[in-house]
């Protein structure tokens, strides 16, 4: 039987409305479905469902990397509006920033509309956690984390989730294993570790 390491994955959906209960959040089951099927790893979720307050994101992302999330995905509050302010409340806690986790998540939205391009999402790295902001809909982000495939199931754009495994190797999180047939995370073969039994 293959053990593979656990993992402690902190998910944050940002939303006025949803956070008072004027409507089911859709954010935080989004995630959980997606990665408990894209991860081999066991993985303990911290879930958070708060409102668009930058102060209130930034000290929830500090408190999640407190406790231990080698990984914090944000759902929410990205866009150009007034109450969109959760890539500041990331960035503002930030000690790196990583641009190119929001640059592939904008293409592979254009796919599927021109307004891909008012979207600001952003991934940094705080201490030895990686953070990424991911857009609001259940929809886009299984294709953002997961990429586009033809009607084969073969990649046609990656998904930005193919990147985060070795992204927390190097930041000296846990050794995080992929669904190859949800998402196939890619290392250097110098960073593949063969698989314990």
């Amino acid at each position: 039987m293959s053990t593979f390491e656990p993992i402690t994955i902190g998910i944050v959906s940002i939303s006025d409305r949803a956070s008072t209960g004027v409507y089911e959040d859709k954010g935080l089951p989004a995630l959980k479905e997606w990665l408990a099927r894209a991860l081999h790893n066991p993985i303990t979720f911290e879930s958070r469902l708060i409102p668009d307050e930058q102060a209130t994101i930034s000290q929830a992302l500090i408190e999640l990397v407190n406790a231990g999330c080698s990984l914090v995905l944000t759902t929410g509050g990205t866009g150009p509006a007034m109450r969109d302010v959760t890539p500041e409340a990331t960035l503002a806690i930030a000690h790196k920033e990583m641009p190119g986790f929001g640059e592939q998540m904008r293409q592979i939205s254009l796919r599927f509309v021109p307004t891909a391009i008012l979207s600001r999402q952003v991934a940094v790295i705080r201490d030895k956690s990686l953070i990424i902001n991911l857009p609001g809909q259940p929809k886009s982000i299984q294709e953002t984390l997961e990429g586009l495939k033809d009607a084969e199931g073969k990649s046609l754009i990656p998904g930005i989730f193919a990147a985060v495994p070795y992204c927390v190797d190097l930041i000296g999180g846990p050794y995080m294993e992929t669904n190859n047939e949800v998402c196939k995370g890619f290392r250097p073969k110098s960073a593949i570790r063969p698989q314990s039994t």
